[in-house]
């Protein structure tokens, strides 16, 4: 049960209305609509995150769920599970990005490109900056854009993780669409 009510989204001021009038009431924007423009802000960089990003999309999708799982946001993991399936990532590579959040990710069903952006995940979410030779990996396999998105996506999975494991805000009862 969340620690705090959600948010009544009938009484929600014009901005905050606006910025949640196409989005179903997922439990997250509930409660983070109690931030009123610091929730806008939020929802529009998650939206550029998964809709405007380059990042290809099964990419982005391990990613989120790889920082999900290392930040134990069940949450997140159960939002994310859905939208990597339906990106058209195999169910093994799901289960193994959430597998054991202790461990390095690793398996035959990756490709390079894809363990050295979840070793960088890894690097950037347990001790903030990656190793040079890491760095040097990820930068040389992806565009500038590619890698400061990368960094982008990490940052805003935390922190969203760290709203809805904070918050305990309640798994929806049907994964979204």
């Amino acid at each position: 049960m969340a620690r705090i009510p959600y948010y009544d989204l009938s009484k929600a001021s014009p901005v905050v209305a606006d910025a949640m009038k196409d989005r179903r009431p997922l439990n997250i924007y509930r409660m983070i609509a109690h931030g009123e423009q610091t929730a806008v802000s939020f929802l529009a960089l998650g939206r550029s995150i998964l809709t405007e990003s380059r990042i290809d999309a099964k990419l982005r999708e391990l990613v989120i769920l790889r920082v999900g799982a290392l930040c134990g946001s069940a949450y997140e993991v159960l939002q994310h599970r859905g939208i990597a399936a339906k990106a058209g990532v195999p169910a093994i590579k799901i289960e193994a990005v959430l597998a054991d959040p202790g461990t390095e990710v690793h398996g035959d069903s990756f490709g390079d490109i894809e363990l050295a952006v979840l070793r960088f995940t890894d690097s950037v979410v347990r001790n903030v900056k990656a190793p040079e030779p890491l760095f040097r990996d990820v930068a040389n396999a992806i565009s500038h854009q590619e890698l400061v998105e990368l960094l982008m996506t990490n940052g805003f999975y935390m922190l969203a993780s760290r709203i809805s494991e904070n918050l305990e805000i309640d798994n929806e009862e049907v994964p979204p669409r």
